[in-house]
C-alpha cells in the first residue's frame, strides 16, 4: 500500500508540474445567446422591419421583445461549438460558439441565422472587441462587430454581455457605409461549460490523494 501512494503521489505530482491547476481550460457545451434588436432603428436607418423568426427560436433574457439562439453542441453535425475558454480572465480563448435558428426581416425576404460568434484580432478598435456576429445563412456576412460590456467566466458557466455594432460587411450589404458601427441591440452569452478531460482527471487525482492522505493521518 504504501509503495502504491508513493507511485501514485509521484504520478500527480508529474501532472502538477506539467498542468496549472488554478486556470484550466474550459469547453463551452451548451446555453443560449439572447438578443434584443433595436427594431426602431433597423427599420428607419436601414429599412429592415422584422417580420419574424424560425420555430426554433425562443424568448430571451433581455427583456420584452427579445429572442435566444440555442448554442449547438460540440457534436452537432452541421456547425458544433468548438469555444474553450481560460476560466477567470476569459482569455486565452480559441474556437467559435455556433447557434441555430433564423430571424426574418421584410415580409420574410430577408434571412439571417445559424450565427456565428468568433474573434479576430484584426477587428479591434474603437468599441469593438473583436468578437463578431457572422450569419451563415440567408445573407452569408459578419453582421456586428461585437462591444464586450462585462463576462463571467467560471469554470462551469460562461456569462457574457455586449453591444451589437453595425460592421462594415453589413453596412456595404446595406447600401449605406455610414452605419458601420452603429449600436442596433446587445446579446447575451449564457452557455453552459466543463473543464477539458486531462484537467479533470489531474483535479480528481489530485483531490482523491487528499483523501487518501486524510484517512492515512
Amino acid at each position: 500500500m504504501k509503495k502504491f501512494l508513493i507511485m501514485t503521489v509521484a504520478f500527480a505530482f508529474a501532472i502538477g508540474t506539467s498542468v496549472d491547476l488554478r486556470a484550466q481550460d474550459a469547453d463551452v457545451v451548451g446555453g443560449q445567446t439572447s438578443v434584443l434588436l433595436d427594431t426602431a432603428t433597423l427599420s428607419s436607418a436601414a429599412g429592415l422591419n422584422l417580420s419574424g423568426t424560425s420555430p426554433d427560436v425562443g424568448a430571451g433574457n433581455l427583456g420584452e421583445g427579445s429572442v435566444a439562439f440555442t448554442i449547438n453542441t460540440r457534436d452537432n453535425d452541421l456547425l458544433p461549438t468548438t469555444f474553450s475558454y481560460t476560466p477567470g480572465s476569459l482569455e486565452p480563448f480559441v474556437g467559435t460558439i455556433e447557434h441555430t435558428g433564423s430571424v426574418f426581416f421584410n415580409d420574410n425576404n430577408v434571412e439571417v441565422g445559424n450565427f456565428t460568434i468568433g474573434f479576430n484580432g484584426d477587428r479591434v478598435g474603437g468599441a469593438n472587441s473583436g468578437f463578431f456576429v457572422e450569419s451563415t445563412t440567408g445573407v452569408a456576412a459578419v453582421l456586428f462587430d461585437v462591444g464586450v460590456t462585462g463576462a463571467n467566466p467560471e469554470a462551469t458557466s460562461l456569462l457574457v454581455d455586449g453591444s451589437l455594432l453595425v460592421s462594415p460587411e453589413f453596412a456595404n450589404f446595406l447600401g449605406d457605409t455610414g452605419l458601420t458601427g452603429a449600436e442596433v441591440g446587445s446579446a447575451r452569452i449564457e452557455a453552459s461549460a466543463i473543464p477539458e478531460p486531462g484537467a479533470a482527471f489531474a483535479l480528481s487525482l489530485i483531490a482523491g490523494i487528499s483523501g487518501l492522505r486524510r484517512k492515512r493521518s
